[in-house]
């Protein structure tokens, strides 16, 4: 009976992964908020990562969490890493392109919980004769077979949204607090 059940199990694990396995091999999580601020504002927010604690949501996990900055103060080339809890885990930002008042790319290299190269981008959008902006926070990244299963699980959409939607807020609110 046990080698019966066992099979059974084997069986509709292979058959789990087979399903995973024909999943999207790339994911792309993305939100947006609108501010009444202009670009150049909302821009400097994020081409900085000393202020980067202002606004991101993930600071606020775990306030001993371990930061470090290297290259320029902003712009390609500045990079920030991170330890914490296990809310936020480890890893590493580089900000690989930079379009004044435009557009940000930043490769996300995670270290734990899990490990994972991620390709963050932030664009910045006039609206209303450029006083407000729309700005949009975009995630995407490869996936393998295990991270399939996992997205098959999980739906990682319910879990990055709260995040992405405070950080925004955050990020909307020192905006229009400090806009020009």
């Amino acid at each position: 009976m046990i080698w019966k059940i066992l099979g059974g199990l084997a069986v509709a694990l292979a058959a789990f992964f087979l399903v995973a396995s024909f999943q999207p091999s790339r994911f792309t999580f993305s939100r947006s908020i609108t501010v009444e601020a202009k670009p150049s504002t909302c821009y400097k927010l994020v081409n900085n990562f000393h202020t980067w604690e202002d606004w991101s949501p993930w600071a606020k996990m775990d306030p001993g969490m371990q930061a470090a900055y290297d290259g320029p103060a902003s712009g390609v080339g500045a990079s920030y890493t991170w330890s914490g809890n296990g809310k936020v885990g480890s890893g590493k930002m580089t900000l690989v392109k930079s379009t004044p008042s435009s557009l940000i790319d930043i490769q996300l290299e995670f270290l734990k919980p899990m490990k994972g190269d991620d390709l963050t981008e932030f664009t910045f959008t006039p609206e209303g004769q450029g006083k407000e902006t729309q700005v949009t926070w975009t995630m995407s990244g490869p996936l393998n077979l295990v991270e399939k299963a996992f997205h098959m699980v999980c739906n990682t959409d319910k879990m990055l949204a709260p995040d992405f939607e405070r950080g925004l807020a955050q990020l909307k609110s020192l905006a229009e607090a400090g806009k020009k």
